[in-house]
């Protein structure tokens, strides 16, 4: 007989089987894979800004995106 268990009140459910400690997700509330989502990408434009430090390629385009960033900023 499977058992549903949330650790953070129902945002992630997992199931395992009684008698049994592995476990699988189940389902994640949208605010969960959210938050996730967004760690992900942070994670993923540290990775960047590091990678560049020794690439001047990529260096020059992420120079060239902040620029971007900005002059899109004050035409708004």
């Amino acid at each position: 007989m499977p058992i549903y268990e949330s650790p953070d009140k129902g945002e992630t459910v997992y199931v395992r089987q009684e008698g049994e400690t592995s476990r699988r997700l189940h389902s994640e509330s949208e605010k969960k894979k959210s938050l996730h989502d967004d760690v992900m990408e942070s994670k993923l434009w540290g990775n960047i800004r590091r990678a560049a430090r020794t690439n001047p390629a990529l260096q020059s385009e992420l120079d060239r995106v902040i620029m971007f960033y900005h002059l899109s900023k004050k035409t708004k």
